[in-house]
């Protein structure tokens, strides 16, 4: 059966359209990052100062202390991954 031309068409069905927010970092990611790489950077740093006389930060563990701080630094790096 035809249809009248006085009904009204249905509205489309509306999403309200969601404004989508702009991403930020959180606010702990730039200072952890930043500070795994430098604690990082100086556990190596004070290691090579003092490997002749004290073996400085862990006299026990010896060269792993290079290993110590390139895990620190290699942590740092991992979170860039989540710089927005």
């Amino acid at each position: 059966m035809p249809e009248s031309k006085r009904r009204k068409k249905k509205a489309p069905s509306t999403v309200p359209a969601v404004s989508k927010k702009e991403e930020v970092n959180p606010p702990w990611l730039l200072p952890t990052m930043l500070t795994l790489m430098l604690v990082g950077l100086s556990w190596i740093v004070i290691f090579y100062l003092t490997s002749g006389k004290m073996d400085l930060p862990i006299p026990s563990i010896g060269q792993w202390n290079l290993a110590i701080g390139f895990a620190f630094i290699i942590a740092g790096f991992s979170l860039t991954t989540r710089w927005k």
